[in-house]
């Protein structure tokens, strides 16, 4: 590639101590903007998701398989001095390292602050924890499930009268991920300017309780506690989702204009002018009138119907599509959201493409998501061990 559109982050060497989730979502990203990625595996079975199946294919689950592209693989026993020695020469020859280890692993085995320090004092460091190194949680293992509880997430979702409802996917480790990401990169262009690396934290219930956004404002704001409204909008009527005579769909009434729209769409038109529902902050009071006056009117028409009118005014509205529906959808389709990379005990297997576009540098699947220990002897090579090394390394076990 040229200089113009190689990867922006080509020049990193990262490499990733984590597993399940948060941590190998951060690393994977960094890879699908150029870095090189060496994910540390143990040599028995590697990270935890390699068996969190079915479904597998090629002997490989597809959870694994979802977050862990762009990536080589190395096998390393850390319990042992042998494999820490290599970690300790990968972790000098690179510019970040993640981990999501217990608190006090890494001092345990030697690598502390004063080694670092010493050591590797360019390298950026991003640990992502359950409950951050300080406080009361300090050092008790996170899990995403437990932290859409404790952090208030399960208590605004589900319908108003049922019970607290995670959401259908890891959404706080996902998001988690996202925010090691943005703290590696801030760390390393601090340290374009300082020319010394710094050790980044991010601890899934600081993100969980972050994701209540609004919510949390709403409460903090006026001291009211927060409810669940199923499919529906605590600042915002009507928005939810409406049952027409063939099935739902979504609308989104975000202003009073959209409202008047939608009141004559539906035949209605006084609505807009009702005291109770004029405006948003009125239809916010009288939410139940108003919903039970729109479900009436909606359920008499297909969606067909519905959703051009709507969208032909303007008015945000959509399908309520299953996984499969939206994979395939011509929107999905157009955007390349799914494509196909070659896996050697897979061959074509099918994933989701890239969510970050750079039109002067792109980023790219440059790799299968790895096989355990894939390209361990690549990577000692370049550390300087011959094939004789790597030969007795393995039958020691440590890598």
């Amino acid at each position: 590639m040229s200089e113009v559109s190689k990867a922006p982050l080509s020049n990193l060497k990262v490499i990733d101590l984590s597993r399940i989730l948060a941590g190998p979502l951060c690393a994977m990203l960094l890879g699908d903007l150029g870095a090189d990625v060496i994910k540390v595996e143990r040599p028995d079975r590697g990270d935890d998701t390699r068996a969190w199946g079915p479904p597998f294919a090629g002997g490989e689950s597809a959870y694994f398989l979802h977050v862990n592209r762009n990536k080589r693989s190395l096998t390393l026993n850390l319990t042992e001095q042998a494999g820490r020695s290599i970690l300790a020469r990968l972790i000098t020859s690179a510019d970040v390292v993640i981990d999501n280890f217990k608190q006090g692993t890494l001092s345990k085995w030697g690598f502390d602050e004063t080694w670092f320090e010493e050591e590797a004092p360019h390298v950026v460091r991003c640990t992502i924890s359950g409950y951050g190194t300080t406080g009361p949680g300090a050092g008790i293992p996170g899990y995403d499930f437990i932290t859409q509880a404790e952090s208030g997430l399960m208590a605004i979702t589900g319908e108003s009268d049922g019970e607290p409802m995670k959401l259908g996917v890891a959404i706080v480790d996902y998001c988690a991920g996202l925010m090691a990401t943005v703290s590696i990169l801030a760390a390393i262009e601090s340290r374009n300017q300082t020319g010394r690396g710094q050790s980044t934290e991010v601890a899934l219930h600081d993100t969980g309780l972050q994701m209540l956004a609004a919510i949390a404002s709403n409460h903090l704001i006026s001291g009211q506690p927060a409810a669940r409204f199923g499919n529906g909008h605590p600042n915002l009527v009507p928005y939810r989702t409406f049952e027409a005579a063939d099935g739902i769909f979504a609308l989104g009434i975000g202003n009073d204009t959209l409202f008047r729209a939608m009141c004559g769409i539906v035949g209605h038109p006084e609505w807009a002018d009702d005291p109770r529902f004029a405006r948003n902050q009125d239809r916010v009071v009288n939410r139940e009138e108003i919903e039970l006056l729109m479900e009436e009117v909606i359920i008499t028409r297909d969606k067909a119907d519905w959703i051009p009118l709507f969208r032909d005014a303007g008015i945000p509205c959509g399908h309520v599509n299953t996984v499969s529906e939206a994979l395939s959808d011509p929107l999905a389709v157009a955007r390349g959201v799914v494509t196909e990379i070659e896996h050697p005990t897979i061959g074509m297997m099918r994933t989701l493409g890239l969510p970050i576009r750079l039109e002067g540098s792109p980023a790219e699947i440059r790799r299968h998501p790895p096989l355990l220990g894939e390209h361990t002897e690549e990577i000692l090579g370049e550390l300087g061990y011959s094939s004789k090394d790597v030969a007795r390394l393995r039958s020691d076990g440590e890598v």
